[in-house]
């Protein structure tokens, strides 16, 4: 049987981006649960200490680069603080509905982190699942529905809830792994026989 990790994860956070493009090596049932960061690290007391420290901005840069090569992807920050995660986020709830959550994280994670591709508004948004091949007709009117805002309240508080304080954060069944960096547990966890 196939075991099932949740990942919970902001686009705003480069290592989300990092550690997404690894899951499909993991053998793994992903449920993709996008959240606000830092709504959730403003609930458990963390504090957004890359944004805050200067000289750990600068590092986290140029570890993003050493990691981007590693996985052997594209990482590009040009609109980075431009870009509307919330937006893409709630755009992930609404293709769940039509059944394509994994596929718009995709795309969206590529968009934003990989091309640079601004994606400020609703139509930017669009834009790039039209391209994935996702109905945007059927999308469009759900970006702004009332509850898909609620279900990443939801996500969000949840989060915090079971104990994550950032971004990313994989659990398999309720073993908690932060970072892009703990993927090697969550592998060897995956490999452990899945309770009957």
């Amino acid at each position: 049987m196939t075991q099932r990790l949740e990942f919970f994860f902001d686009f705003a956070s480069p290592y989300s981006y990092l550690a997404h493009s690894q899951l499909g090596g993991l053998g793994a049932e992903v449920a993709v649960r996008p959240m606000r960061v830092l709504k959730v690290m403003e609930a458990v007391g963390n504090q957004p200490t890359t944004i805050q420290s200067a000289a750990k901005g600068r590092y986290a840069f140029a570890d993003l680069g050493r990691w981007a090569a590693r996985y052997g992807v594209p990482i590009n920050a040009r609109n980075m603080r431009k870009n509307d995660s919330a937006a893409c986020a709630r755009a992930v709830l609404a293709a769940g509905r039509l059944g394509k959550a994994r596929e718009a994280t995709a795309a969206l994670f590529h968009a934003f982190w990989g091309a640079g591709e601004p994606l400020t508004t609703n139509w930017e948004i669009l834009a790039v699942l039209d391209k994935a091949g996702l109905d945007i007709k059927a999308l469009e009117p759900l970006l702004d529905d009332p509850s898909v805002a609620t279900e990443l309240d939801a996500n969000t508080t949840e989060a915090a809830e079971r104990g994550v304080f950032g971004a990313p954060t994989i659990f398999v069944g309720e073993d908690m792994f932060f970072g892009n960096d703990r993927l090697d547990f969550v592998r060897e966890r995956l490999n452990q026989p899945v309770a009957a």
